[in-house]
């Protein structure tokens, strides 16, 4: 995270407990709702989730990434890498999501995406980083949405 060119940030207040929002991370088909470029996420680790965790998932464009997750603090924190890429890119890539409780009865979620394509082409991350930057902000406000109609149910 602290070595990649490309860090984005995106942060949304989810009326939410921090157990309903992790509830939402773990449930495979919620993925391929508030996450659009997710088409399937297939758990390959058996619950309880933790550090070493693994799930593999497939995306438009027939990118399949294998992820493992390095932090894993149910209700706090989680954050998984790619191990592996079905497509050269990217180099680099972690997600890090951090949920902190407010303490009435919503939570502030704050999601890292950091990546580095092969080859590092300046000029493309340039011309990416905008639109990356607003995408996460957009899927991250579906989250909330997609989160707070689960609970209100």
């Amino acid at each position: 995270m602290d070595t990649a060119r490309n860090v984005f940030r995106a942060e949304q207040v989810v009326r939410a407990t921090p157990e309903q929002i992790f509830d939402v991370f773990e449930d495979a088909e919620s993925w391929t709702v508030w996450a659009l470029p997710i088409q399937n996420v297939e758990w390959t680790s058996p619950k309880p989730f933790g550090v070493g965790t693994t799930r593999t998932v497939s995306m438009v464009g027939g990118i399949v990434g294998y992820e493992e997750f390095v932090a894993w603090e149910r209700g706090k924190r989680m954050a998984f890498t790619f191990v592996r890429c079905s497509k050269k890119d990217p180099e680099k890539f972690i997600e890090d999501y951090r949920v902190s409780d407010l303490g009435d009865g919503s939570c502030r979620v704050v999601w890292y995406m950091a990546m580095e394509n092969r080859g590092g082409s300046s000029w493309v991350d340039a011309l990416t980083r905008p639109v990356m930057s607003m995408a996460n902000r957009w899927m991250l406000g579906r989250f909330k949405k997609y989160v707070e109609n689960k609970v209100s149910k």
